[in-house]
């Protein structure tokens, strides 16, 4: 029979009492919500320890609170070792897992992963830096405090109840996961920490089905930011705290209790999960199903280009709600309908109005009279830092333009775990940063097999990306008219001769959306590379068109596309030369459909004038700034030493 958990918080420094959520209110226009209001709950944790009044536990709850010592052992909680002292070990029943897959877990094989830079543990801050484990996380009073706060939230969400073990159950584990939530200038903004259930112990058909869930695009971000530039609207931004808390599970799911907060009462029972709850292969799709479903409730819209879009219209307002997980970025044409919202996601979910968007996901937005500048100078600083690059010269291209890469020219990496983060970590600068889309692209062909030519080569992104530091893309008013540049290096590759695709799309002049990506074959003809970038460009503006529409935007003329290669765009237009383009014959009929029909059309464009011509090769470096700095909006000039 499920029995209720007791709540157990570690020693506390002295409260915080700065933090006391202010009343919500409801509102009863078409878009407010049924249910009554809920006060919001803490989420925030600084130095000192976040207020735990909020909890009100049952009177057949004791709390613990002991003294922490450092000679506990990891195993047995600090503040739990007076309690705890006497309690025989608690061995769970077996998992039961069949899974035919030996993982490294399982083997008890641990993998160290080695950085630029070797650090003693000794002389690790694990103030400034996040904890490996529990072990080490309980000897701070902060990071104590924060799993605290989380266990707390756990409780008041009423995530799971405890059940006696049973050999029939299949049960996972669970984990702390520390992060440090830092301000946009890098200092310490708070400690949290997240209980993560161990998902990849998880079985197919057992206790998760369906996994799936969107996140927003990045040209929908983009697309967005313009809208608001040319509206001249305010950015608001919100946090769901514990967002995934919020879902409600389908399955059965059992899990052990979290390592700190075991039950004294029931040490040997396990936790069933009602809720959904972070590291569950399911927990992203609940939460989003969770959310939507409020949202549609309203009186919002769900994009049918985008999920992750909410749009209201109702008489001349307007909103539009942005969703990634658990952040949220909302604009409109009414402060006050913006107000009255935020009040009525407040009363549903736990939520932290971060005022005007000024840090989203690692873009800066920095309001001008003109618009917004949107860059990320925090995170390639933070690139640069964690791969002990900081104070490199700078060079004026990602790349050498005179040589041609090689996957088989250098020895390959002993350990290739350096470069595949910053490969990774450089391909999320691309958000606001296309003339690192080629370079990025170049080196994300050798993840697979990495060599030292090619960490050479990432380090040289580094160097330009140290010169370039304060660039990203500005976004204004302006006309509201889609265009499009395609572009085609033919046969570039020197392994197996496959061309590069490369496109620019603009609202106005702002950039929304790039791309720089390998075609999938070998193209015959320089016509044929070039018609295939056609295509793709087409497809994008096609899907762009359509995301306007959702937005209530319907343009007054035909988007265009600047192609530099006279031939493809004969093909584009007149039945011509199809005897020997038969193998595109998909592509050849995409785009010609959609010229017939008007709703694109094709112009030439000389090379010198062709933008994504910079997405397509490695230029030189004349004609790589040329075309970088027609795309690219610095707060300050370069500091280029050196090539």
């Amino acid at each position: 029979m499920p029995t209720s958990s007791t709540i157990i918080t570690p020693l506390s420094t002295p409260h915080n009492n700065d933090h006391s959520p202010a009343p919500i209110t409801s509102f009863s226009d078409p878009i407010s919500p049924h249910s009554a209001p809920i006060p919001l709950s803490n989420d925030h944790v600084s130095d000192s320890t976040s207020s735990t009044s909020s909890l009100s536990p049952q009177s057949t709850s004791p709390t613990l609170t002991v003294p922490v010592s450092a000679s506990v052992s990891p195993s047995i909680p600090a503040h739990m070792s007076d309690s705890m002292s006497t309690l025989l070990p608690v061995t769970h029943s077996s998992s039961g897992n069949t899974h035919p897959m030996t993982t490294r877990s399982k083997a008890s094989i641990s993998k160290k992963k080695q950085g630029f830079v070797a650090h003693s543990k000794s002389t690790l801050d694990y103030l400034n830096i996040e904890p490996p484990s529990y072990s080490v996380a309980c000897k701070y009073s902060q990071w104590r405090d924060a799993m605290a706060s989380e266990f707390q939230a756990l409780q008041r969400q009423s995530t799971w109840t405890l059940v006696p073990s049973s050999p029939h159950f299949h049960v996972i584990g669970c984990h702390w996961v520390f992060k440090i939530k830092r301000h946009p200038d890098g200092s310490v903004a708070r400690y949290k920490a997240r209980l993560v259930a161990k998902g990849n112990h998880q079985q197919a058909g057992i206790d998760y089905d369906e996994t799936f869930s969107p996140v927003v695009k990045p040209a929908t971000v983009r697309l967005v930011l313009s809208l608001a530039a040319q509206n001249k609207w305010s950015l608001r931004q919100l946090d769901v705290s514990n967002a995934f808390l919020h879902g409600a599970l389908k399955e059965r799911v059992y899990m052990r209790q979290p390592v700190g907060f075991i039950d004294p009462q029931f040490p040997s029972h396990i936790c069933s999960l009602q809720k959904s709850l972070y590291g569950l292969r399911q927990a992203p799709r609940a939460w989003f199903e969770k959310f939507s479903t409020h949202f549609l409730s309203l009186g919002f819209t769900a994009s049918q280009s985008d999920s992750s879009l909410f749009i209201f219209r109702q008489g001349p307002t307007v909103l539009y709600l942005l969703l990634y997980v658990d952040d949220i970025i909302l604009t409109g044409s009414h402060q006050d309908a913006i107000t009255e919202l935020v009040a009525a996601l407040a009363s549903v979910f736990e939520l932290k109005d971060l005022g005007r968007l000024t840090y989203f996901l690692g873009l800066q937005i920095d309001y001008q009279s003109n618009g917004f500048f949107v860059h990320q100078t925090k995170y390639a600083l933070d690139i640069l830092t964690r791969h002990n690059m900081s104070t490199t010269k700078p060079c004026s291209t990602p790349f050498v333009s005179s040589s041609r890469d090689s996957s088989s020219d250098s020895t390959p990496l002993s350990d290739p775990y350096i470069f595949r983060s910053l490969v990774g970590a450089l391909q999320y600068l691309t958000f606001t940063r296309p003339d690192l889309s080629y370079a990025v692209n170049s080196l994300c062909q050798h993840m697979h097999r990495p060599s030292v030519a090619h960490l050479v080569a990432a380090k040289r992104v580094l160097r330009y990306v140290r010169g370039t530091i304060s660039c990203g893309i500005l976004f204004q008013p302006g006309p509201m008219s889609l265009t499009a540049f395609t572009d085609a290096d033919w046969a570039g590759n020197p392994v197996d001769r496959r061309s590069t695709t490369a496109f620019l799309v603009f609202l106005g002049n702002n950039l929304i959306t790039w791309s720089s990506k390998k075609q999938s074959t070998v193209a015959r003809s320089s016509t044929e590379a070039e018609y295939r970038s056609l295509a793709v460009g087409a497809a994008e503006l096609a899907w762009l068109r359509m995301l306007l529409c959702d937005f209530g935007i319907f343009l007054n003329s035909p988007p265009i596309i600047w192609c530099d290669n006279l031939s493809a765009i004969s093909l584009a237009s007149n039945p011509v030369f199809h005897a020997r383009t038969k193998h595109v014959e998909i592509d050849y009929h995409f785009v010609r459909e959609r010229v017939i029909r008007g709703d694109l059309k094709v112009h030439y464009i000389p090379t010198e004038d062709q933008l994504a011509d910079l997405l397509t090769k490695a230029l030189p470096s004349p004609r790589f700034l040329l075309l970088s700095n027609k795309l690219l909006h610095s707060s300050r000039l370069h500091a280029f030493e050196g090539g």
